[in-house]
């Protein structure tokens, strides 16, 4: 007998697709095996793991479900989990409105899938389990991570923020902080198993020690991620200006593994706006955070968060944030039309703005941004960069006869194939030749490849899964990061 068969579908931030990666270990070490790409629902459990960001989130939601119906009424013993913030939030609401669901599960208390699927199926009946508070900390949880070389390291749930327009900490919790100790551990498990790059992630990760009361927590742990041999790239997301201290970008300049690269999301360039997201920091703040920065560390690329239509944002407001984007000059900005997230306080304010003027300015945001990322990427033309090859980051690849990955500063580079075989984890010294708004080309020779433990990593879980039936794969260790980098928007910013 073939053993049962899973998908995972994950939407809204990284820490979902984190949460997707401890399900899948879950599911895997429970004797399921992950089904072929493109199962598209032929799965004997199907897991959606739900952002409640959004304000159509739950339209979606019961949309895909509505079209797993009639696939559960043609395959008994078919299970459909729905978990994640839409969820928590939504509890009872998603059996009544898809009463063919057999699970709902919340954020705190995901290690209890495989219990909730096998209950269900016993007993025939809907698993509704919604824990009020973290039960197990996720990354003590099995994982099956999507990439060999790459990894997120998870150092902190919860946020203690109240801004008004995201519900995520109403969903994920105050703020905890793992123990430096374990942290450090897991990051010398994952290095020993051939990873090389890690991504530490967190809420607002920057508050990390809040729980602890050690305000420079962050800046030492990022130190003492510098100590570790074999550990190539660090990487953080998303920190928030009103943590964002001196230490910290001490820390970043003077750590060489922790990589020239910030996301800090701005919002809004207006105090006006700031204030009524209850953003607690404003435009100077902002800005002298973004020159101590690229005084420290020249090269940095920076890329941030913006929304733009915040109720009661005017033609003034909307300037100023014009003003800040080209005053810090962003290598990316990630931008979003506000949009209604229900049980925020911002979805009951007035001055709600009109779509079609929300579309107009964030029509004009993008192409300045877009003018922005192009002049600066164009400064980096004629740059040799150390480029980590990535898996799946390049879609045409195999048509132009080239590979991808990612500098340090995490800029998507496209580089003539050489000769020698390269793999994902493996490193090539390359000189940029162009550059376009989002990547940039390197059409000459590799001036050199470096084979690494990482790209050993990637080549043995190839073997290993080439050799197995189809649909079964290893659970061994999805910006960054997974491979490919998922977009990073700033924890429960914007998405």
């Amino acid at each position: 007998m073939s053993a049962k068969t899973y998908e995972v579908r994950t939407y809204g931030c990284q820490m979902n697709v984190h949460d997707s990666e401890r399900l899948s270990g879950l599911l895997e070490g429970a004797g399921y095996v992950r089904a072929p790409d493109g199962a598209d629902g032929d799965a004997d459990v199907v897991v959606f793991n739900t952002c409640a960001v959004r304000e159509n989130a739950d339209n979606k939601l019961y949309g895909n479900l509505g079209r797993l119906a009639p696939m559960k009424t043609k395959r008994p013993g078919m299970q459909i989990a729905v978990g994640g913030c839409l969820a928590q939030k939504d509890r009872d609401t998603i059996v009544r409105r898809a009463p063919w669901v057999d699970v709902v599960f919340g954020t705190h208390n995901i290690g209890k899938l495989p219990v909730l699927l096998e209950r269900a199926r016993i007993q025939e009946e809907a698993q509704v389990e919604i824990a009020e508070s973290l039960e197990a900390f996720p990354s003590t949880l099995p994982t099956r991570r999507e990439s060999a070389y790459a990894a997120w390291v998870s150092i902190s749930v919860g946020c203690n923020n109240t801004c008004t327009f995201c519900i995520v900490p109403a969903l994920r919790g105050k703020e905890k902080d793992r123990r430096p100790g374990d942290i450090l551990a897991e990051v010398e498990a994952l290095v020993a198993e051939g990873v090389s790059e890690v991504t530490l992630l967190g809420q607002n990760v920057n508050a990390y020690g809040s729980d602890m009361g050690d305000r420079e927590a962050f800046s030492k742990l990022l130190r003492a991620c510098g100590g570790i041999e074999g550990l190539e790239r660090v990487r953080f997301t998303s920190p928030h200006p009103r943590d964002f201290t001196d230490d910290v970008i001490a820390a970043m300049a003077e750590t060489p593994n922790v990589m020239p690269q910030l996301h800090m999301p701005l919002q809004s360039g207006s105090d006006t706006i700031l204030k009524a997201m209850r953003r607690s920091y404003r435009q100077d703040r902002y800005l002298g955070i973004i020159d101590k920065v690229r005084a420290a560390i020249p090269h940095a690329a920076i890329s941030t968060d913006i929304i733009v239509g915040f109720p009661g944002e005017t033609e003034e407001d909307f300037e100023e944030t014009m003003r800040v984007v080209r005053e810090a000059r962003f290598a990316q900005a990630f931008t979003f039309q506000y949009s209604k997230r229900p049980g925020t306080p911002a979805a009951e304010m007035e001055g709600q703005i009109p779509k079609e003027v929300v579309q107009e300015r964030y029509m004009r945001l993008s192409a300045l941004q877009e003018e922005i990322s192009w002049e600066e990427n164009k400064r980096q033309v004629g740059r040799t960069l150390d480029v980590m090859v990535a898996e799946g980051e390049g879609r045409k690849d195999g048509a132009t006869h080239r590979l991808s990955g990612r500098a340090p500063d995490s800029r998507l580079v496209h580089f003539t194939k050489p000769d020698e075989e390269v793999r994902p984890g493996d490193v090539v010294t390359v000189e940029i030749t162009y550059a376009a708004p989002h990547h940039l080309l390197a059409e000459g020779s590799t001036r050199t490849v470096r084979r690494t433990r990482s790209g050993d990593a990637w080549e043995k879980r190839k073997a290993a899964r080439d050799a197995k039936p189809a649909g079964v794969l290893l659970g061994l260790p999805t910006v960054g990061v997974p491979a490919p980098l998922p977009v990073v928007t700033g924890g429960c910013a914007v998405e």
